[in-house]
């Protein structure tokens, strides 16, 4: 039974709601504590650990650490590694002369030799915004006409394209949680940013690849090869599949309950192919 039950937890729980309870006089608190002093001492001496019970291994310092034999490989990338060094551009953002200050050469004559260079990769960070400005225009009688916006500039404040498209990015390929990407937007962009706005990015591009998945399905169908497979994915706390198709140069994921062919049937590509 001792297996199933994790008793440091049932102990520190006990702790807690006796600490809370005034109704429990200070002498009936004093012999539960001894109690549960008693209760810790008889499961040392059980031997109860994280390898034969509920103990986690955290909580467990008596517990065997695995000891990793000592690598014999250098520090540092292994050879055959493929490295991601930097590589100068041609055409730079911007270009910074730095004069030679000639009082601290000897005395002579000097022909210009040309340069050395060095770059400096950074990136710019900041909040850009777009004011688009329609012109009003008054006839004799005080008409007014006003020039057209742009058709996707229909409100007087809102999100541009590259704000929905890093949002997007960070939320289904980076994975990071909309209280995170709230945060990020308003510290580093100053710039913020619902919950419920981020949902509706995400279901903006949703619908929006709507077309590239019957264009993905289509392709895939007519490939000579085709790669097939699935990996466990958590929804809500709830485990799913995502079941990928792909070929050399398209690819289509999509999550479902199953595994084996109700997925892949449902996915409506290997039954229309055939290599």
């Amino acid at each position: 039974m001792t297996d199933s039950i994790d008793i440091n937890k049932a102990v520190k729980e006990a702790e807690e709601l006796l600490a809370t309870d005034d109704s429990a006089s200070p002498a009936l608190k004093a012999s539960f504590n001894m109690m549960l002093v008693v209760v810790k001492i008889l499961s040392d001496r059980l031997g109860l650990n994280s390898a034969n019970s509920s103990k986690p291994p955290a909580s467990d310092p008596n517990r065997k650490k695995k000891t990793r034999p000592k690598s014999t490989k250098p520090r540092g990338g292994q050879p055959k590694h493929q490295g991601k060094n930097l590589e100068p551009v041609e055409e730079p953002d911007s270009i910074q002369f730095i004069k030679l200050d000639r009082r601290t050469l000897p005395k002579g004559e000097y022909t210009d030799g040309g340069y050395e260079s060095r770059q400096v990769f950074d990136i710019r960070i900041s909040r850009y915004i777009t004011e688009y400005r329609a012109q009003v225009l008054l006839d004799n009688n005080g008409q007014r006409y006003v020039a057209s916006f742009p058709e996707d500039v229909n409100r007087p404040t809102q999100y541009g394209a590259s704000v929905k498209a890093n949002a997007v990015y960070m939320s289904m390929f980076q994975l990071i949680p909309y209280a995170r990407i709230e945060t990020h937007f308003a510290e580093v962009f100053n710039t913020p940013i619902s919950a419920g706005s981020l949902y509706n990015f995400n279901l903006e591009a949703f619908d929006r690849l709507a077309v590239f998945e019957r264009i993905a399905k289509t392709v895939l169908r007519q490939e000579k090869t085709l790669h097939v497979d699935e990996t466990g994915i958590n929804v809500n706390g709830h485990r799913l599949w995502l079941h990928n198709a792909s070929s050399v140069s398209w690819t289509l994921i999509a999550p479902h309950a199953k595994r084996g062919n109700d997925a892949t049937d449902e996915m409506d590509i290997l039954p229309h192919f055939s290599a």
